[in-house]
């Protein structure tokens, strides 16, 4: 929809600080302060399968300690380490990418959570920080998700945090040698309070028992992930098998 933006003006880049949270810690990419953790959670056991997606291969030492070195200083992505306060180690990373100041429009990408935070309350809240950041900080209008269509695993926690499929980019990519279709996902800033208020209650510490075990389900409905409508078009590109087709909206 085409609507003036009374007063708008470019955002502020994102800066290299440190966001804080209450499980996890997001410190500015250091090869001293996180490489050898960052090394060890990349290359853990299933270490083919995080890296099946991502860019590049799973490293051994040389190439981590050659990526991280660029990394840290790139000004196209943005990483973060993800640290667990729990145990005060970096267990991932993650990156705000395609940072377009004068559209007020953002990404998050390049993640490697690690199998010791992995579908965690700490991967969670780095989601949380990430958005809350964008928007609330920064006063950026859109907060992207993007990942390759064949990666089941990445579309789905899309939805569970609340963004938007908005449609898949055909032969968008060539990533180590194959074809990438790509998923894009988005939430807003007319989403976000809608957003933040799921997250900040499934965060709650009275959500969570001893064990860190959740007691409700992280659920955060947006319109346009509803219905028949949505499964349609995620069928019309494949991305929903005929089983899960047949399965009630509800229970998606």
């Amino acid at each position: 929809m085409s609507a003036p933006l009374e007063g708008w003006r470019p955002r502020p880049r994102p800066q290299r600080v440190v966001l804080e949270g209450r499980y996890c810690r997001l410190e500015p990419l250091d090869p001293a302060r996180h490489a050898d953790a960052l090394f060890a959670a990349s290359v853990a056991p299933g270490a083919e399968d995080r890296f099946r997606y991502l860019w590049e291969p799973v490293p051994d030492r040389a190439e981590l300690d050659r990526w991280i070195a660029s990394a840290s200083v790139s000004e196209e992505l943005l990483f973060h380490a993800v640290v667990d306060r729990a145990t005060g180690r970096c267990e991932g990373r993650q990156a705000y990418l395609r940072i377009t100041p004068e559209h007020g429009t953002i990404e998050i990408g390049a993640i490697l959570w690690g199998p010791a935070i992995a579908r965690t309350r700490v991967t969670s809240e780095a989601l949380a920080l990430y958005a809350r950041h964008a928007f609330d900080a920064l006063g950026y209008r859109r907060f992207e998700w993007k990942c390759d269509a064949r990666n089941e695993a990445s579309r789905r926690a899309a939805l569970r945090f609340g963004f938007a499929y908005e449609g898949t980019f055909r032969q968008h990519m060539v990533v180590k040698g194959a074809n990438r279709d790509t998923a894009w996902f988005a939430m807003t800033d007319e989403d976000w309070p809608r957003v933040r208020g799921a997250l900040d209650r499934w965060l709650d510490p009275s959500n969570f028992d001893a064990d860190g075990r959740q007691q409700e389900r992280l659920t955060v409905q947006s319109p346009r992930n509803s219905g028949r409508a949505l499964h349609a078009a995620l069928r019309g590109v494949g991305l929903v098998r005929d089983e899960v087709d047949r399965r009630s909206p509800a229970a998606e």
